[in-house]
C-alpha cells in the first residue's frame, strides 16, 4: 500500500468531513495511568568519559510534552540543513501535538561546557517528519533513517486490521523527500520495534502473527522476523520467542528474552553469511549471565565490543542504562552514577559509538496538564487526558470530580479552585443531576471481591463537604450514576454473591428503598444512566462467567430489554461505558486494538493495552479514539464543549512517581536464581 502525504491535501480532505458534520461539538476527557508523570526527554551520556559525572548527562530534547524512544542517525540527507550541521541528529516520538508523531532535531554540543546547545546562534533546527492528518490519528513508535538518509522507518497503529484483540501496530516506510509512503508488514500480521542494519538493506521487527493476542500482559510472545527494507519482501522468521532486535552488522543481531532461569537477557543470533535466513540456519548464544535483568539492547553498526542495554539489579527498584563488554563479558554502569534514583528507558548508541541515548522523566521542570488535549480523529469532539482517575463532570460541565489515592477532589474544568473534597480511599465519581454539589462515591478496596468492604456515600461538596452513607451492607457496593431526575441510584453490589445491578433511592439510600435490577452467577458492573432515563449500560462477564472477558449491555431500568451493545471478543475487555449527552452514543475504554508496544520497554501502567473507543446504541459508528501504547481509560462525555487547548494543574508534583514494570521485580532462592515476582503498589 502507497500514499502520498501532502498538508494541503490532507487540509481540503478535511473540509467534507467538518461539512458533514452536523452534531453539537462535545468532549470527552479520560486517564491515562501515571501519564501525568511521565515527562520524559532524551538525554545522552558520553561513553568513554569515565568516571561519569552529572553535568555530563545532556539533556537532547526541549522540555516540552513527552519525548520518548530516540534514535542517533548519521545521514539525514533528505533533511535540508544548513552547510554546518551540528554533530547530532535525532529522530524520536513526541506527544506535542496531541498525538504521537516523529521529530529531527539537529543538537550542538559543546565539550567544553558539558552542555547542550542548538544549533544556528541558539536556535534549534526541529523538523516534524511526519504530517499531522487530523482524520488519521495514530500512535507512531521506534523510528529511524536509513544509511541514505532517505527514508523514515517507524511503527504506525492508523490501520484497523478488523480483528478484535489485534493490535494495529504495523511497521511503515515514509520517503522523507516525496512522503510516498509504504506498508513494510503483511496485513494480518503486527510487528513491533523495527530496527535497521547497518546497510539499510535488512529490517529486523518482534512479531506475532494472525492468531493475535491471547491477553499476555509481561512475557509478551513475539519473534522475530527479518525483511527486505526496500519493500518488506522477503521476509522470513529468524528467532522464536523474541524481541526487540538491534544490528550490530548485517550478519549479527542481539534480542532480547526470558530465560529459563527467569531472568530477562540478552542474546545474538549469528545469520549465515549469505541469504536465504531461516530458524536452522541462525546461530543463538545467550551473552548477558544471570542474577540481573538485561532487556531493550542497543548496539552501533560495525562495533561488537560492546552494546548498551537497560537493566534491573536485584535488590533495585530503578531500571537503569549499563554497558556490556562483549569481549570480556563484564558490565560497565553508566546512569545510575549520574541520576541513580530515576528510570531509564530504551538505550541507543551513536554511530561513532561515542555516545548513549536513552529517555527518563525530566522532574521539576515539568509543567504538568490537569487536561491534555489529545488529537481526535472526530471533527466536532475534542478529547482530553485528564490528571486523576474515574472523572466526572457536574450536570453544569463547571465542575470535575475525580478519584486520587488517596482521596476525593473537585476541580474547576480551567484548572482553577481544586479541593479535596474526602481523604477517603475511593474510586468511581457521578454527580447527582439534580442536586447542586452532590457527588456520589465508593469508599474501600478497588479490585476486591464480593466481600469487601466497599459502600457508596453521597459528598455535598457545597455543604462543608458533608458525607451521608447509602449501602450498609458492605458488599462491594460501587459504581453509583444516578437518574436523570435524581430520585435513583443504580450500582452494583456483591452482597448476592455475586456482583450483580441494583436501583436504591438516591437520597435515603438502601434502607429506605431497594431493588434488583439483573441476577445471575457472573458480574454486572460498572453501570451509567442515560440523560433520558431509558437505558442503563452497565459491563458484564455474563457470557463468561468467571473469567475476565467483559462486553457492554443495555437494560431498562424496570429490568427490560436486555441486548448486548459490544461484543469484546476472544475473551477481551470492555470495560467503563459512559453516555453521550445527547444519549445516542456510549463511550468506553477496551483492549479491542491489542497492544500497540513490546510491553517490557514502558513504564508500569498496570496493564499494557487500554484504548477510548465509542460506539451507537444501535450497534453503528464504531470508533477508535485514542492511540497510545499506555493503558487509556475510565473516560466521561462532558455536558459541555471544551476547545482544545491545555490546561495546567493548579499545583505541580509529585513529579516521576511511578513504577517499573511490575514483573521486573525479583525474588531469589538460595541459589541466586529468580523464582517469583511481586506486584509494585499502585
Amino acid at each position: 500500500m502507497k500514499t502520498r502525504h501532502s498538508p494541503f491535501l490532507s487540509a481540503l480532505l478535511l473540509l467534507p468531513l467538518l461539512a458533514l458534520s452536523s452534531a453539537d461539538p462535545t468532549t470527552i476527557i479520560f486517564n491515562t495511568v501515571a501519564r501525568v508523570n511521565f515527562a520524559f526527554d532524551i538525554y545522552s551520556l558520553p561513553i568513554q568519559q569515565l568516571p561519569l559525572t552529572p553535568n555530563q548527562q545532556l539533556q537532547l530534547t526541549d522540555g516540552h510534552s513527552v519525548n520518548y524512544n530516540g534514535h542517533f542517525i548519521s545521514n539525514a540527507s533528505a533533511i535540508q540543513l544548513p552547510t554546518h550541521s551540528p554533530p547530532l541528529h535525532l529522530v524520536y516520538i513526541t506527544e506535542r501535538n496531541g498525538s504521537p508523531t516523529v521529530y529531527y532535531d539537529a543538537v550542538y554540543t559543546s565539550t567544553t561546557t558539558c552542555k547542550t546547545r542548538s544549533a544556528l546562534e541558539n536556535t534549534r533546527i526541529q523538523v516534524p517528519l511526519l504530517p499531522t492528518h487530523t482524520h488519521q490519528v495514530s500512535m507512531k513508535d521506534r523510528p529511524s533513517v536509513t544509511p541514505d538518509g532517505q527514508y523514515l522507518l517507524y511503527v504506525s497503529t492508523h490501520e484497523d486490521p478488523g480483528v478484535p484483540r489485534a493490535s494495529w501496530a504495523a511497521v511503515y516506510s515514509t520517503h522523507l523527500l516525496s512522503g510516498l509512503t509504504q506498508r513494510l508488514t503483511p496485513y494480518g500480521l503486527t510487528d513491533f520495534s523495527p530496527a535497521l542494519s547497518p546497510s539499510g538493506l535488512w529490517t529486523a521487527v518482534a512479531s506475532y502473527g494472525p492468531h493475535g493476542w491471547a491477553g499476555e500482559l509481561e512475557e509478551f510472545t513475539t519473534d522475530i522476523y527479518v525483511f527486505h527494507t526496500r519493500d518488506g519482501t522477503h521476509r522470513v522468521k529468524l528467532v522464536d520467542d523474541a524481541g526487540w532486535p538491534s544490528w550490530a552488522d548485517d550478519r549479527t543481531l542481539y534480542f532480547h528474552r526470558r530465560a529459563h532461569d527467569q531472568w530477562w537477557s540478552i542474546y545474538r543470533a549469528i545469520l549465515p553469511s549469505e541469504a536465504p535466513f531461516s530458524t536452522d540456519s541462525v546461530l543463538i548464544e545467550r551473552v548477558t549471565p544471570p542474577g540481573l535483568h538485561a532487556f531493550t539492547p542497543a548496539t552501533s553498526p560495525g562495533n561488537n565490543k560492546f552494546m548498551a542495554v537497560a537493566t534491573r539489579r536485584a535488590g533495585s527498584t530503578f531500571r537503569h542504562i549499563e554497558l556490556f563488554d562483549l569481549v570480556n563479558n563484564e558490565f560497565k554502569e553508566l546512569t545510575r552514577l549520574v541520576s541513580p534514583t530515576s528510570h531509564h528507558y530504551n538505550p541507543f548508541i551513536s554511530p561513532d559509538s561515542s555516545r548513549v541515548g536513552y529517555h527518563k522523566c525530566r522532574g521539576e521542570s515539568n509543567a504538568q496538564l490537569l487536561l491534555e488535549n489529545v488529537q481526535s480523529p472526530v471533527p466536532g469532539l475534542s478529547l482530553f487526558r485528564f490528571a486523576g482517575e474515574f472523572p466526572s463532570f457536574s450536570p453544569s460541565a463547571d465542575r470535575i470530580a475525580y478519584t486520587a489515592v488517596p482521596g476525593v477532589y473537585v476541580v474547576n474544568p480551567d484548572g482553577s479552585n481544586l479541593r479535596k473534597v474526602s481523604d477517603a480511599m475511593a474510586f468511581s465519581t457521578a454527580w447527582d443531576p439534580v442536586r447542586a454539589g452532590v457527588i456520589y462515591t465508593a469508599i474501600g478496596e478497588s479490585f476486591g471481591s464480593e466481600s469487601s468492604q466497599v459502600d457508596i456515600v453521597s459528598i455535598d461538596v457545597d455543604e462543608g463537604n458533608s458525607v451521608k452513607k447509602l449501602s450498609f451492607d458492605g458488599s462491594n457496593n460501587a459504581f453509583p450514576s444516578a437518574s436523570p431526575d435524581g430520585k435513583w441510584i443504580v450500582f452494583r453490589s456483591g452482597r448476592s454473591g455475586y456482583k450483580n445491578l441494583y436501583i436504591m433511592d438516591a437520597v435515603g439510600g438502601e434502607r429506605k428503598e431497594l431493588r434488583r435490577l439483573t441476577e445471575g452467577p457472573w458480574n454486572d458492573t460498572m453501570c451509567n444512566w442515560s440523560p433520558d432515563g431509558e437505558w442503563i449500560v452497565f459491563a458484564s462477564n455474563r457470557h463468561a462467567p468467571g473469567t475476565a472477558s467483559y462486553e457492554l449491555f443495555l437494560i431498562h431500568p424496570n429490568g427490560s430489554g436486555l441486548r448486548k451493545l459490544m461484543k469484546s471478543g476472544s475473551g477481551g475487555r470492555v470495560n467503563h461505558p459512559h453516555f453521550s449527552p445527547d444519549g445516542k452514543s456510549v463511550v468506553f475504554a477496551s483492549d479491542y486494538a491489542g497492544i500497540s508496544a513490546e510491553p517490557i520497554s514502558n513504564p508500569d501502567t498496570a496493564l499494557p493495552y487500554g484504548e477510548v473507543f465509542s460506539i451507537r446504541l444501535d450497534g453503528s459508528d464504531f470508533k477508535r479514539l485514542t492511540h497510545s501504547s499506555f493503558e487509556d481509560g475510565t473516560p466521561a462525555w462532558s455536558p459541555k464543549y471544551i476547545p482544545s487547548l491545555n490546561v495546567e494543574k493548579p499545583k505541580g508534583g509529585p513529579y516521576c512517581s511511578f513504577q517499573d514494570c511490575y514483573f521486573l521485580n525479583i525474588t531469589l532462592n538460595t541459589t541466586g536464581a529468580a523464582v517469583s515476582k511481586s506486584r509494585c503498589a499502585l
